[in-house]
């Protein structure tokens, strides 16, 4: 995949750029931590201009995409240990092309039900939010 190609004319959402911080670069997509301390969460957007449904991406994309959403949620395992994983690519509100990928407990906000809409996101410190994107980098590498 060429990563040059996919960034012509290609920008994150203004809401997922307001709502997430930046991880890492993977081949087709970047890797955003969710602004919300309730739950590790992290969304890929794949570098795809235009690109708001699944069926948008072709084959290659696709195959791509599926390997970067395993590896997100391996990533969560690993540094969580969470009882579920929950991915979704909704994009009710934000029509650019997304894959969120949530860590969930038995004892979270919101368990057993979706994490949307049952609790005010609460927003990492600094001093948290550092030290997330520290982890979550330090295990990708």
């Amino acid at each position: 995949m060429n990563r040059s190609t996919q960034l012509v004319g290609w920008h994150l959402h203004p809401q997922l750029a307001d709502d997430t911080h930046p991880v890492a670069h993977f081949a087709l997509s970047d890797l955003q931590l969710m602004d919300d301390a309730n739950h590790p969460w992290l969304i890929l957007v794949p570098r795809v201009e235009n690109a708001v449904e699944w069926s948008d991406l072709d084959d290659a994309q696709q195959a791509e995409l599926t390997r970067e959403i395993n590896r997100a949620c391996r990533l969560l395992q690993a540094e969580f240990k969470p009882n579920k994983l929950n991915v979704a690519a909704l994009g009710n509100m934000v029509p650019q092309l997304h894959v969120h990928v949530i860590a969930r407990f038995h004892e979270d906000i919101a368990w057993p039900r979706p994490v949307w809409g049952m609790a005010t996101a609460q927003p990492y410190s600094p001093e948290e939010l550092v030290r997330r994107i520290e982890r979550l980098r330090a295990a990708l590498a």
